[in-house]
């Protein structure tokens, strides 16, 4: 089993599938939206991803994350019924891992409802399965602002972060951590701010 990918990135597609080059071998990986932004990069530009190898009769995938809690929780969703691996990347993309947390935590099946490929009963399923799991879980995130505390200029920023393929919990991260610059800066320059950010 492959559980970690270092290597090139030569391709990375809108939907999550890239192509990472390691020593001359193109591993293609799937990965939630966002994961190549967030993942280590080293002095060669070389990419570091955790890898779940998936194995079916008929394929064997590889799904790529940037961090080992990310592929912990993507392992605990696929422990859940009628999660499947594809549904499981769907969430993560969807939802940083604090806060799908946070919305099995409190219960929040209208927000899991949202995501695609969960419906009001698998948003039940995931959290009556996973609360316990996910409790306490700290994937070394900085708290978030709540984003309607942020304001009309934040959210011009969030839509924008979000139409770039960043999910909406890191896009929130990278605006809340702007902090007062959100009243005074021109849009152009919050959204080269908070691509630095969302870029190692």
């Amino acid at each position: 089993m492959i559980g970690r990918l270092r290597g090139r990135v030569l391709s990375d597609e809108a939907t999550g599938a890239a192509v990472i080059d390691v020593h001359g071998v193109g591993y293609e990986v799937l990965t939630p939206v966002g994961s190549l932004g967030r993942a280590r990069v080293d002095a060669n530009s070389d990419v570091e991803l955790w890898i779940h190898t998936h194995v079916r009769e008929d394929a064997l995938d590889l799904f790529g994350f940037a961090t080992e809690i990310d592929r912990r929780v993507f392992r605990l969703l696929l422990g859940v019924p009628n999660v499947g691996p594809k549904t499981a990347l769907g969430v993560l993309s969807a939802l940083a891992v604090d806060d799908l947390a946070r919305a099995v935590e409190r219960g929040d099946h209208a927000r899991l409802g949202k995501v695609p490929g969960i419906g009001k009963k698998t948003a039940e399923r995931l959290v009556l399965e996973l609360k316990e799991k996910l409790r306490g879980l700290d994937s070394g995130s900085a708290p978030v602002a709540p984003p309607e505390t942020l304001g009309n200029e934040a959210d011009r920023l969030l839509s924008a972060l979000v139409g770039m393929g960043y999910r909406p919990g890191e896009a929130e991260r990278a605006v809340s951590a702007l902090g007062p610059k959100l009243s005074t800066e021109p849009l152009a320059n919050l959204l080269r701010e908070a691509l630095a950010k969302l870029t190692p």
